[in-house]
């Protein structure tokens, strides 16, 4: 062999010596040639380098997304208003917490139970004596939840979590023997809609998904296949009030006609931004951003059936509450709040309920300004009679 060809493979292998596993991680593997080992062809791929105290991309905050192990990076997240990577912060604790009055050996339910994080502050109430039930559609993170609070000494003992949508609450009801109470809080967790895999926002490029239950039903891109124009605007006006709904569905099935695809988020949003060209410039960039969020809500409201769901639950729930038992519910747009609006006053005319919220409970300006995500709650609630 020349001595050229000797110091390319050497340049390029590991010894003898260093056959198994590297410091950094890497199985060697391969042929011996004159006592020189060659690498396996696949490259080692560091971890993607922390990009200052915010990095754009979700995949590099792996800080963020290590709660436990990077505390002082979460703290200054938060403190900037924002909510880091794979978390989701708990909105208007104390004021759900001073309405349901939580009382050691009392069975609760969280209808959605998400990051758990309001889940975790009502075990705390019940003192280790009682029992917590709590659903999820979400399997993706429900597990993750599940193992999370595990750590914080909340097991089965305490704690039952079903992969179950909450329009079934009679069924877990039925199971648990009643609840003194229950919370549904019916926003999307900020872990959902910050994964680009998962579809959720326009702000990120990914699938056009947008599944609550990634593991059935399909996807909002293969939901607008199924459409025609008048539907899509049908769609975008009951659930969501999108004022530009004509002209969006419009461009979006002009685009499928075509044959093109529409199933990224990237998509979507440049066809949004297109139907709206007609704007004045100076008003055009809020609008789009206006119509996207709009559009991409409406689009999970309908994959996701959430009138459908919300509907039956708020039909089941007054039979799953004990005499005396207390529902608080969030709601993140108007839509939503109609109906639990109507539903409380109606049960409350029907004697189903003793007492229910005169008005909406806000969030208060200090939670706004910590946690953005907060601005649009609203909290109602209702007392079984």
């Amino acid at each position: 062999m020349d001595q050229d060809k000797r110091k390319e493979i050497i340049n390029s292998s590991e010894t003898q010596e260093d056959l198994g596993v590297r410091e950094d991680g890497v199985q060697v593997t391969g042929v011996q040639e004159s006592g020189i080992q060659s690498e396996s062809a696949v490259p080692h791929k560091r971890r993607v380098r922390y990009k200052g105290t915010h990095p754009r991309k979700f995949e590099e905050k792996y800080k963020e997304h290590q709660p436990e192990k990077y505390r002082d990076t979460i703290e200054k997240v938060i403190s900037k208003g924002s909510t880091p990577a794979g978390m989701h912060i708990s909105i208007m604790v104390n004021e759900i917490l001073d309405f349901l009055q939580i009382q050691p050996g009392q069975t609760g339910l969280d209808a959605t139970l998400g990051y758990g994080g309001h889940t975790g502050h009502m075990l705390e109430q019940l003192k280790g004596q009682g029992h917590m039930w709590a659903l999820d559609v979400d399997t993706i993170e429900m597990e993750k939840t599940r193992k999370r609070l595990a750590d914080r000494g909340f097991g089965p003992d305490i704690l039952t979590i079903k992969h179950l949508n909450f329009a079934n609450i009679d069924q877990v009801a039925e199971e648990a023997g009643g609840f003194d109470f229950i919370l549904a809080d019916l926003g999307v967790s900020s872990m959902q809609i910050d994964n680009p895999e998962r579809g959720f926002s326009y702000k990120t490029d990914g699938p056009l998904d947008l599944r609550l239950d990634s593991s059935r039903g399909m996807t909002a891109a293969e939901r607008l296949k199924e459409l025609d124009e008048e539907e899509l605007v049908g769609m975008l006006v009951e659930n969501s009030d999108e004022p530009y709904a004509k002209e969006i569905a419009r461009r979006v099935m002009r685009e499928l006609r075509n044959g093109n695809a529409v199933d990224t988020t990237t998509r979507l949003r440049e066809l949004i931004e297109e139907a709206l060209v007609f704007l004045p410039v100076a008003d055009r960039k809020e609008a789009v951003k206006k119509s996207c969020q709009r559009c991409f809500q409406a689009l999970r409201i309908d994959i996701n059936s959430e009138f459908e769901v919300l509907y039956s639950f708020l039909d089941k729930l007054p039979g799953a509450l004990k005499p005396g038992g207390r529902a608080a519910i969030l709601t993140f747009h108007s839509g939503e709040d109609r109906l639990v609006k109507r539903a409380f006053k109606d049960g409350k005319k029907a004697g189903l309920y003793s007492e229910i919220s005169a008005d909406v409970i806000r969030p208060s300006a200090e939670e706004c300004i910590k946690n953005g995500r907060a601005r649009s709650t609203k909290l109602r609630w209702a007392i079984r009679g």
